[in-house]
């Protein structure tokens, strides 16, 4: 570091955190700081999170080099923008619109190493907060939600929410948004269901049970959702002694067990609280299924997978990268976050 004129080779002292006196001309001046990276790496970067680019394609468009790239894209990977510096960034639709919209959350597992949770704005289509967490706990739930919450304040709480009835999901809306409209999503319980109720079981009820499960997605109105029932009904007054039957053993360390597990899942979950499944019928702004966030999930599941090899660190780097980029519309946006990035990079270079 140097002040600019012919004493490159003179020390300097320091006045403040940006400014420096030169020990030999005795003139001050500000140290900028070097970024490890370009505004030309970020846009690469972007193109390797977001677009259909990886790091063959990139050296095979601009011959460089995969080790290159690793040491271009490595201050990325390490600094990813927090959801907070997004939100001051590029502020999310619900706080400009005064319209009513939907939360809707799930998580995306990163194997068996931890779990990224998704937060977003169904109405608007927007991921609107994300974290990595150990996994899909009440206390994971609950501290996103209360920044969120926080952040969002009393004038911009959703009117209703959806999710997978994950338990610390249910539980940390309720405590952060109150009792706000939430639904279940049908798709879930009817994945669940076909997984339990096997459509080449041996069993007749079995598959009698998967055909009334598989209908649950296809309830329009009030009247067929009772149709729906009068099968359930119907399906108990046949079958029903078989969720009751049980399976003795004098020489395991359980004495007896449902002999038909599955079946006995499959009807507490189609049966048990059936409330959350036809929240969408009395709102029609809250949505039946999750697939939006479905959707995401499997688009991150298909960059994850296009991008073999990341270590953990790296993948949830990357995750959060791709939800910050998904916020962006045009190159104006890009521009605020590669300013925004920068910020960041020389506070952390500061202390």
């Amino acid at each position: 570091m140097y002040c600019g004129g012919r004493c490159r080779k003179g020390g300097f002292t320091r006045l403040n955190k940006i400014r420096y006196r030169c020990l030999v001309c005795k003139k001050s001046f500000i140290h900028k700081k070097i970024l490890p990276s370009t505004w030309k790496d970020f846009i690469d970067f972007q193109k390797l999170i977001k677009g259909k680019s990886n790091r063959e394609s990139i050296f095979t468009d601009k011959q460089i080099s995969r080790p290159t790239l690793s040491i271009r894209f490595k201050p990325f990977f390490d600094l990813p923008l927090s959801p907070e510096i997004v939100w001051q960034i590029l502020p999310p639709k619900l706080l400009s619109s005064n319209l009513p919209w939907v939360y809707g959350t799930d998580g995306k597992w990163l194997h068996r190493n931890g779990v990224i949770i998704n937060h977003r704005d169904i109405t608007n289509k927007e991921n609107i907060w994300w974290s990595v967490h150990g996994g899909e706990t009440h206390d994971s739930y609950h501290q996103d939600l209360i920044m969120l919450s926080k952040i969002i304040g009393d004038a911009h709480i959703p009117v209703g929410a959806i999710s997978d009835w994950n338990g610390g999901a249910v539980a940390g809306v309720a405590s952060n948004f109150g009792q706000i409209p939430h639904q279940r999503c049908l798709v879930h319980v009817q994945r669940t269901a076909k997984s339990l109720l096997p459509e080449k079981s041996g069993t007749k009820a079995v598959r009698d049970l998967r055909m009334i499960s598989m209908q649950i997605t296809h309830l329009k109105d009030e009247l067929d959702v009772w149709n729906w029932q009068s099968l359930l009904i119907d399906w108990e007054k046949t079958n029903g002694g078989l969720l009751k039957v049980k399976t003795f053993s004098v020489n395991t360390k359980k004495k007896w067990w449902y002999t038909h597990g599955d079946l006995r899942r499959a009807w507490r979950l189609l049966t048990k609280d059936q409330n959350p499944f036809f929240i969408y019928l009395t709102n029609s702004k809250i949505p039946k299924t999750n697939n939006a966030l479905e959707g995401v999930n499997g688009n991150v599941k298909q960059k994850l997978g296009d991008h073999r090899g990341m270590k953990f660190n790296q993948q949830v780097s990357f995750v959060f990268w791709h939800f910050t980029f998904c916020r962006a519309k045009n190159k104006i946006d890009i521009n605020k976050l590669w300013v925004g990035w920068k910020k960041l990079y020389n506070s952390k270079k500061a202390h």
